[in-house]
């Protein structure tokens, strides 16, 4: 995939009026109450929306939030799957549903940012946003209601995208956490307008596009997290351009299970096995560190609380369950760390949410922290774990996009990327 795209500084913005996808998909508080709990994405989005406006563009912004159900009947099928009784799916309940994921909070929090009012549609495409998006001047700013409240949205349908892109004249694709879907928002509308990048796609772009196809070596790649299954792509990509790949976190026990060891009642996918056999050869055959736990911290149970034991690799007794990597493992990958040229790290080391199979997380984040190397993040938990250690300041990128930076580094096209000019 070419991800050499013109930007918003490659076109003449002003007198323009230009559709901004961005990803407002912010946590709410539970309590129905419309209170937003993080606004990182909001603010993320902050730079490319004031640079249009400081040049005289007017702004419709758009995002999805949540996954609401966009009909009724679909509304009814999803409860019923939950096993709630139809009786008491009314319509009113569903229009509840739909209430508590509306972007009106979103707006509010924008215009405080922004220090200016923000204008908000009843609709996506339908008479209240058509009409303020065809009133809405230069250096004015609206936002759509939340786009999958439209069902054509995640089918990406060409009339629903072609709606969208008849209230504009340009397209500006911002949202790098919704990328890797063909959504009528974030690739459809780009058969309609011409298409160009925002200030964060382009820095997502640059800075794990860089890192990917003209690395400062040695490349360095740390994954963790639980499933051999959904890094299968990632490690198979990196074996062609990578000095190193750490494999940490719940995923290292189906490579253990594969040389033969004993996991205990560790996560494994056993159907990947045979995987895990053919990536350790192919790490070989291509001269590829590839490096493994060779102890355990093991508990008897999945709780915060539970007694725990250091084991060797292999060596998990019946009963007990890896939940971090051990204290010679943790020795062996910040050493891998320390003189690399560039690291890209997505997946934590173990259950970190628990503090005491948090230490190997930490310690690979606080190595990242204290090496000269170009240091990534590839959004997902890796993301949230360095927030949480109080090193995200430390690195030089933390990617905004979990399912698309992995999607990315598997080398997969990425639909609302493709969709978007080429420099």
């Amino acid at each position: 995939m070419n991800y050499r795209k013109k930007t918003v500084k490659d076109v003449d913005v002003k007198g323009k009026k230009v559709l901004l996808r961005c990803d407002f998909n912010v946590p709410m508080a539970k309590d129905g109450s419309g209170v937003i709990t993080d606004d990182k994405r909001i603010r993320a989005a902050l730079p490319t929306i004031q640079y249009l406006l400081d040049q005289g563009a007017a702004v419709i912004a758009c995002s999805h939030m949540g996954k609401p159900n966009a009909t009724y009947e679909s509304y009814v099928k999803k409860q019923t799957e939950k096993g709630k009784d139809p009786a008491t799916l009314t319509e009113e309940s569903w229009k509840k549903s739909l209430a508590q994921l509306s972007l009106k909070p979103v707006a509010a929090r924008l215009s405080e940012l922004l220090g200016k009012p923000v204008i908000m549609a009843a609709d996506v495409v339908g008479p209240d946003a058509t009409a303020k998006a065809a009133a809405l001047k230069p250096g004015e700013i609206m936002l759509l209601e939340n786009t999958r409240f439209e069902a054509g949205e995640t089918k990406n349908d060409p009339e629903l995208a072609r709606k969208m892109a008849a209230m504009a004249d340009l397209y500006v694709s911002d949202a790098f956490g919704a990328v890797h879907r063909a959504h009528a928002s974030t690739a459809g509308v780009a058969a309609y307008l011409p298409a160009v990048s925002g200030f964060l796609i382009q820095k997502e772009l640059e800075v794990i596009g860089g890192a990917l196809s003209d690395p400062k070596r040695p490349l360095v790649a740390i994954l963790g997290g639980s499933k051999v299954s959904s890094k299968i792509g990632v490690i198979n990509n990196l074996l062609e351009i990578a000095d190193t790949i750490i494999i940490g976190g719940g995923m290292a026990y189906t490579f253990s299970a594969a040389k033969g060891g004993k996991v205990g009642d560790s996560l494994l996918e056993a159907d990947w096995e045979d995987y895990a056999n053919d990536m350790v050869k192919k790490a070989a055959e291509k001269g590829v560190k590839l490096l493994l736990p060779v102890d355990t911290v093991c508990a008897d149970a999945f709780a915060p609380d539970a007694h725990t034991q250091v084991v060797k690799e292999g060596e998990i007794p019946d009963g007990w369950q890896g939940l971090d990597i051990g204290p010679e493992t943790v020795a062996l990958y910040c050493q891998a760390v320390k003189g690399a040229g560039t690291v890209i790290w997505n997946g934590p080391m173990g259950v970190f949410e628990f503090p005491a199979f948090a230490k190997g997380t930490e310690a690979v984040a606080k190595a990242l922290s204290e090496t000269d190397a170009i240091t990534i993040i590839g959004g997902g938990d890796s993301a949230a774990a360095v927030q949480q250690l109080g090193y995200a300041d430390k690195m030089t990128h933390i990617s905004t996009g979990g399912g698309a930076s992995l999607e990315f580094m598997e080398g997969k096209e990425l639909p609302g990327v493709a969709c978007l000019l080429d420099k």
